[in-house]
């Protein structure tokens, strides 16, 4: 067994320990309060970013700002696979992950327990240095742990049904119920542009129940709504619907699956996304759990205003029980 080396550092962050660490420090720092102070008392899981820290990184701040760390010596990390088609989850082969500011121990156990299952794949160490997603929570980790005897277990998230991230968040369902275990739940938001292959827009805001367009150079934005603020109301569909309460994990997790069946939107780590929800569902059931879920966040890397502009979103939230 290996490490897997930080194949990312220098590129979409910086390799300077020094530098990422003041740079981390930075961002956490200018995170406002919300409505309660931070910690989050009783968080269990954060949902953030992992585009490059130069355009998500102040974002991700804002959830790794309400992990309470005083009790949690496991991280479990969900991320999408962007480079190879799975189609279920798969866990690394190596023994630690290195970053800038210092390495991160796999929880060797646990992953034996999750690979008894039979239901995990395997990643090569090629496939786990090209994947990003998960790669650029680790610094993060790392820095708000500073200290902190903690391990972490990787997992790449595949194309599922709503039915297999039911199924998989069954299986991670009493890890997350567990009061030393903590989940980070890896994903950006919409995709938008042609560059994406992406272009649905909403011609007027809420509460109209115009549906959705897709623009081209023969169908071109309202003047009085620009896309950008569609893309907003895009994303905020998505996370009003994920919001718990008002709605029950098993009542989000099915309107979410129908809300990215009629939109398509390319929030890239929808499945992690589902996974989590469906191991709140679980926990609904069998311990009688009531989960919150709040987001604390929203940003888009630049406003798109033609169908020759794109931009990615970054929401930012947590989850307690």
């Amino acid at each position: 067994m290996t490490t897997r080396a930080a194949s990312h550092a220098g590129s979409w962050y910086t390799d300077e320990g020094k530098v990422l660490d003041e740079e981390l420090s930075g961002w956490l720092e200018k995170v406002d309060e919300t409505e309660e102070p931070y910690p989050i008392r009783g968080c269990k899981a954060i949902i953030a970013p992992h585009a490059g820290y130069s355009y998500s990184g102040p974002a991700a701040a804002w959830a790794y700002k309400s992990i309470d760390v005083s009790v949690v010596k496991r991280v479990f990390i969900l991320g999408p696979s962007h480079h190879i088609y799975l189609e279920g989850c798969a866990i690394s082969g190596c023994k630690s992950y290195d970053t800038p500011v210092g390495k991160l121990p796999l929880d060797l156990d646990t992953i034996k327990q999750l690979r008894a299952t039979g239901k995990f794949e395997s990643l090569t160490l090629q496939q786990d240095e090209d994947e990003h997603s998960i790669e650029m929570h680790l610094p993060y980790i790392r820095k708000v742990f500073e200290g902190k005897d903690i391990s972490i277990v990787p997992i790449v998230v595949g194309a599922l049904s709503q039915k297999s991230e039911a199924f998989f968040g069954n299986i991670l369902a009493p890890y997350l119920a567990s009061d030393d275990t903590f989940f980070v739940i890896s994903s950006d938001f919409c995709h938008w542009g042609t560059r994406f292959s992406y272009t649905y827009y909403y011609p007027e805001p809420a509460p109209s129940e115009a549906p959705g367009i897709r623009l081209s150079r023969n169908t071109a934005p309202s003047t009085t709504y620009p896309i950008y603020e569609s893309i907003t109301r895009l994303d905020h569909e998505a996370m009003d619907l994920l919001t718990l309460p008002p709605s029950t994990a098993t009542d989000a997790h099915a309107h979410f699956s129908e809300y990215l069946s009629r939109t398509k939107n390319t929030i890239c780590g929808r499945h992690p996304i589902g996974v989590l929800i469906g191991a709140l569902s679980s926990l609904e059931n069998s311990n009688e759990i009531k989960p919150t879920l709040k987001w604390v966040r929203y940003e888009q890397s630049s406003h798109c205003h033609t169908i020759r502009d794109s931009s990615v979103s970054y929401a930012s939230a947590y989850i307690r029980f």
